[in-house]
């Protein structure tokens, strides 16, 4: 098992990638009224038919050429199943996917946040063809990012620059 949620969106996330999204949206968002703790991930890459979206949740199955264990997917289900959450994954060929799991907030065995300040960060500048949109709502910090704004402001200057790169680590610090 991932030892924290940040892990595991950034697993789902590069799975994202690989299936050749360009724009993939990500949100961690807490409702104490609602006593849960969501995690969605979706993404405009490939998507998968029925049965591969069946498959998919097997951890001796993998979609990567080459490859007989795919536990992303099976792992994020666990952990959430582990704590009596919910795990739904929908998906259409060519138009994307989408994984959300949604944990009971008090449960004891919800794995902690992580570092969700360098998991978005990482993501960022590691793909910066990738269009991300972040949503953190959590303790009362709302935050909301999207790199086609960054990239925008930065007017051909790239995300993965190392100037960029470190006022997103700043900016990223102060609002998460």
């Amino acid at each position: 098992m991932l030892a924290e949620l940040s892990d595991h969106v950034m697993d789902i996330a590069m799975n994202s990638v690989r299936a050749g999204a360009r724009n993939i949206s990500i949100a961690i968002i807490a409702q104490r009224d609602k006593g849960t703790l969501s995690v969605s991930i979706g993404d405009d890459g490939i998507g998968m038919d029925e049965e591969t979206l069946r498959k998919v949740s097997d951890p001796f199955y993998s979609t990567k050429a080459g490859k007989t264990v795919g536990l992303g997917v099976s792992l994020l289900k666990g952990a959430a199943e582990i704590c009596e959450g919910e795990f739904q994954m929908r998906s259409v060929p060519g138009q994307g996917t989408e994984v959300e799991a949604v944990f009971p907030i008090d449960h004891p065995d919800v794995p902690p946040l992580g570092n969700v300040k360098d998991t978005f960060l990482l993501l960022c500048v590691t793909n910066p063809e990738v269009r991300f949109s972040f949503r953190f709502s959590a303790d009362g910090k709302d935050f909301e990012m999207d790199t086609k704004q960054v990239n925008d402001i930065l007017g051909g200057l790239s995300i993965s620059h190392p100037e960029v790169v470190t006022f997103l680590s700043n900016y990223l610090e102060e609002h998460l």
